[in-house]
């Protein structure tokens, strides 16, 4: 592969929205504010967000995606085609036994272009930033959750046929962020987090799905969605959901453990913050030309990691990957869906100094 820059401190894509934000997009949609006028407060909140990671010693930034209801919103409102919020209900739980159900869009119609998936965010990111910057996609096998055999089946005779259409949009979408001078686009994929899990993998096979043929048609997909873009970094996301500090998945990285091996991507931002997510011992697999980031630092929870406990789990990353291509981010976003983490806008603040303060002191300045 083609040498990349490395940065050593990151963030995975989302941050908590501010109250002005979320109240501008109520009014928004109820009339009260124009489009115009709700653009002025939104574009004020992506400043605001990308200042905060700048200050606070992030390398590479996002606008927050702050423009978006969910992580998967902009494809969601890119395309004509989809029911927002009625595709079949995900559980998520924490540690407590506490339950939320999130509803998923299901695609009931042809899929229509409506407008960019990431073009605003991208060169709007692109004119205000100091820092470099990234976009973030969902992967085509996330995209593969939101076709139902039933509600789909009109449009859609069957999920691959589907799924032809999302690759495509997805390429070309890639394909203008290059144009528009986009060089790190990061995928998110928490289905991959499906098929790391025992218990899921085991639902998978009784409703008569191999998990291993599943693991490498998500590798086959994304790969057709990157490739052929030299000097572009591409990273891969994989967490085991994220939704109001709540999860749905658990299990170590060694199931999918081939997805470093067989993706073209460049960087694994990788979900490491608590026990359910194993030890390091799968990142081994890992090429020599690729990075690990390393997502020590929750987003789920506010108590603040130490300084000293994260460069103890970064020296313990160092048994299976040279410290030169490890780095360090939260362990994913801090607002995946609209209502955010059970943490504070101060909270958030804090580990994302605590993220820049010790990639700082480990790897030094960037």
């Amino acid at each position: 592969m083609t040498q990349l820059p490395t940065w050593r401190a990151e963030v995975v894509g989302s941050l908590l929205r501010p109250p002005d934000l979320v109240g501008a997009r109520k009014r928004r949609d109820s009339g009260e504010l124009t489009q115009a006028e709700f653009k002025a407060v939104e574009d004020a909140a992506v400043r605001s967000a990308i200042e905060l990671q700048a200050d606070a010693g992030i390398d590479v930034v996002t606008d927050g995606e702050l423009r978006r209801y969910a992580f998967y919103g902009n494809l969601i409102d890119a395309f004509e085609g989809f029911d927002r919020e009625g595709g079949w209900a995900i559980p998520f739980r924490d540690e407590s036994g506490e339950q939320l159900i999130l509803k998923r869009p299901v695609v009931v119609n042809r899929l229509r272009w409506k407008r960019s998936m990431c073009s605003e965010e991208w060169t709007f990111l692109r004119s205000e930033a100091v820092h470099p910057g990234k976009v973030t996609m969902i992967s085509a096998q996330q995209a593969a959750a939101y076709y139902d055999p039933e509600k789909s089946r009109g449009a859609y005779p069957t999920r691959d046929e589907y799924l032809a259409d999302v690759v495509d949009l997805s390429r070309r979408e890639v394909d203008e962020l290059v144009r528009l001078g986009c060089t790190y686009i990061q995928i998110d994929a928490p289905q991959y987090g499906a098929l790391l899990d025992p218990t899921m993998r085991e639902g998978y096979r009784q409703r008569g799905s191999d998990p291993e043929e599943l693991i490498d048609r998500c590798i086959e997909l994304d790969n057709a969605i990157i490739q052929g873009h030299p000097g572009v970094t591409f990273g891969l996301h994989v967490c085991r959901g994220n939704n109001q500090s709540k999860y749905y998945a658990e299990g170590d990285y060694e199931p999918i453990s081939r997805i470093f091996e067989k993706t073209l991507f460049n960087r694994f931002l990788l979900e490491y913050d608590d026990q359910r997510s194993g030890g390091f011992e799968p990142l081994a697999h890992l090429p020599e030309d690729r990075v690990a980031v390393l997502g020590l630092v929750t987003t789920k929870k506010p108590e603040l990691e130490t300084e000293a406990a994260l460069k103890i789990r970064i020296e313990e990353a160092t048994r299976y990957v040279p410290l030169e291509r490890l780095a360090l981010s939260p362990q994913c976003g801090f607002a995946s869906t609209m209502e955010g983490n059970r943490i504070s806008h101060e909270q958030q603040q804090r580990k994302l100094e605590l993220v820049g303060r010790v990639a700082g002191s480990v790897w030094g300045e960037s």
